[in-house]
């Protein structure tokens, strides 16, 4: 056992522990309350529950205190088992119609028939015979629950209620709405003192805020979960592209483009009907022809690697591409660019020999080392298994995984195995980084895939004249270029390093003069030309505030230009801080030396 997991799961029972006081205090607060679900969560908890009216921040100041007393009251948490006819008895009683339909539910079918509730909501393990359910009682409360709980609430540590969010029950849009109050918990004060801090200072870098205030990019309710790109975003989008791209030429990658519109015929092939076409958007065309938008890469890709014969010294065949992706999200799952139903993948699929696989995959983590630290990112691996519903033979699967685990010993990197989470046609190695604020995030992943080649029967001449098939490995490396976006505007709070920034250097000048203008827009003309970005504060704002306003909008140079300035033809450029120091005076041809060098090598920060 590894040495955190015993802290780990007393920090899982105090934080379930805390969703049973809450629901205890509502329960006296608001005897009308009729409770759904209140599982653990990361960092801490929640609890769905339908009460007769909204709640705001002074209710969840009054649950809070109620919590304090139902701590204080030091309630022992009294583990039982009922058979579900007395569960059900017991809680019609109590008018609790969530618990009635989970326990119904699970007494028609063996288990609730909702994907989001698993057995625990009902206090049933996986694989029990279901004849009885687990009950936990804390002084007045009793829940179904299988646990595990501290042995009384007085044992609980430091929490905080945040926010109150709807939920519809079971998931479902047509079912009732419940309010889904969320906390969070820890062992001390000081650990709840440090994460609420780290949620202001991600507040401040909220990319949903930071992104229109910077012009990057908004959405509308026209087209749910799909953003529109500005200018300024469209720069960055398109920097990140680029560098990409050249990184992968120089790999030894091929770009390709396929069609985003497909007949369900390739996605029965490839698997991905059985598998996914109920998160697709599809469509019937007036000659019954059934279509999907293209969800997913790989597909597409196997046609192309079958468009013609193919011999053993073409392998490793490395095709890359980064067409746009839909997939059909749940509204309520939206999440500015962290969840959308339009992105692009900086996706790939290479085929190799079966003895290509280990060389391959320590090339792919090559470019992920190169990815991740130009950004000041650390990461690290996790390894997705078998999972329940899976393609193919499990000896093939066996051969897939243990390849797996033997690259990732020979990485160094730090991995763990997460049981289950591969993807259907084979297991998977996920990229996680952790950002400035220490917040960990799934970017890319590395697919092993044996099945998809053989549905679509391709092939290789091998160098005894044989044919054999290629194994693929799927392969993103940013993941959702939407999301990732997302995640480095928080990780950097908006100040893009130049080579990314969408506007590199401003020019405020100090009046409208004829000489001041003609000079302004000269020195624009020549650093656009040796192409930086460059823009140019013409309002009639004064240079403070022209520096504050350069400043806010995260540029990373400025230049006052004044008669100074226009004589001497030297400038002072002022760092993107809040105070705008300067990086010292030097020519405006060293100037555009140093920035002109500053983006070739991609720097992390100035080098001014």
């Amino acid at each position: 056992m590894n040495q955190h997991e015993p802290q780990a799961e007393q920090l899982y029972a105090m934080r379930h522990s805390l969703a049973h006081i809450m629901a205890t205090a509502i329960q006296e607060l608001y005897p009308q309350a009729k409770f759904g679900i209140g599982p653990v969560v990361e960092h801490g908890f929640y609890y769905d529950v339908d009460l007769p009216e909204r709640l705001g921040e002074d209710d969840l100041a009054k649950i809070e205190s109620k919590m304090h007393q139902v701590i204080a009251a030091n309630y022992k948490f009294v583990h039982s088992h009922l058979s579900l006819d007395e569960a059900i008895k017991h809680f019609k009683a109590k008018h609790q119609t969530y618990k009635l339909d989970l326990l119904e539910d699970l007494k028609k079918h063996g288990t609730t028939v909702a994907k989001d509730i698993d057995r625990t909501a009902l206090g049933v393990d996986d694989g029990a015979k279901v004849d009885r359910v687990s009950i936990y009682t804390d002084g007045p409360f009793m829940d179904l629950c299988r646990g595990p709980h501290l042995e009384s609430t007085g044992q609980v540590g430091a929490f905080k209620l945040m926010r109150v969010s709807g939920a519809y029950w079971r998931g479902d849009e047509k079912n009732a709405q419940l309010q889904r109050i969320y906390g969070v918990g820890f062992t001390t004060k000081d650990e709840l003192k440090a994460h609420l801090h780290m949620l202001e200072e991600a507040q401040k870098r909220d990319h949903k805020i930071l992104g229109p205030k910077m012009e990057l990019f908004f959405f509308h309710e026209t087209a749910p979960g799909m953003p529109y790109w500005l200018p300024n975003g469209v720069v960055l989008y398109n920097e990140l592209i680029n560098f990409w791209r050249a990184e992968h030429i120089a790999r030894g990658y091929g770009e390709i483009m396929s069609p985003l519109l497909n007949k369900k015929e390739l996605y029965v092939t490839s698997g991905h009907y059985a598998h996914y076409w109920d998160e697709m958007f599809t469509s019937t065309t007036q000659d019954e022809e059934q279509y999907g938008m293209k969800a997913m890469n790989c597909p597409n890709a196997m046609i192309v690697y079958k468009s013609k014969l193919r011999s053993y010294r073409e392998l490793p065949l490395r095709l890359a591409d980064t067409d746009t992706l839909h997939r059909f999200e749940r509204s309520g799952a939206l999440n500015g660019l962290f969840r959308v139903r339009e992105f692009r993948q900086d996706d790939a699929h290479i085929f190799v020999s079966a003895d290509q696989i280990k060389d391959e995959y320590l090339r792919v983590f090559d470019i992920v080392e190169r990815f991740y630290s130009i950004f000041g990112m650390e990461y690290s691996f996790r390894l997705g298994t078998r999972p329940e519903k899976f393609m193919g033979k499990i000896e093939t699967w066996d051969k897939a995984e243990a390849a797996l685990k033997e690259i990732l010993e020979s990485s160094g990197r730090d991995y763990f195995i997460e049981e289950g989470d591969g993807a259907f046609y084979g297991p998977k190695i996920d990229i996680l980084m952790k950002d400035c604020l220490g917040r960990p995030w799934q970017m890319g992943t590395i697919q092993l895939d044996f099945q998809q080649p053989q549905n679509f029967e391709l092939k290789y001449t091998d160098k005894d004249g044989q044919e054999k098939a290629p194994v693929a490995i799927h392969r993103v490396i940013y993941g959702s270029m939407e999301r990732f976006i997302g995640i480095l505007i928080e990780h950097l709070a908006g100040q893009f390093p130049l080579w990314l920034a969408p506007e590199q250097v401003r020019l405020a000048p100090i009046n409208d003069t004829k000489e001041i203008t003609e000079y302004t827009e000269k020195l624009r003309v020549e650093l656009s030309l040796i192409g930086l970005r460059v823009g140019v504060d013409g309002t009639a704002e004064s240079v403070g505030k022209k520096i504050r306003a350069a400043g806010l909008a995260k540029v990373p140079y400025t230049l006052v230009i004044g008669e100074k300035e226009r004589e001497t033809g030297r400038v002072s450029p002022r760092l993107r801080t809040g105070h705008g120091e300067f990086a010292g005076e030097l020519s405006a041809n060293e100037f555009a030396a140093a920035l002109q060098r500053e983006v070739a090598e991609r720097a992390p920060r100035s080098v001014l």
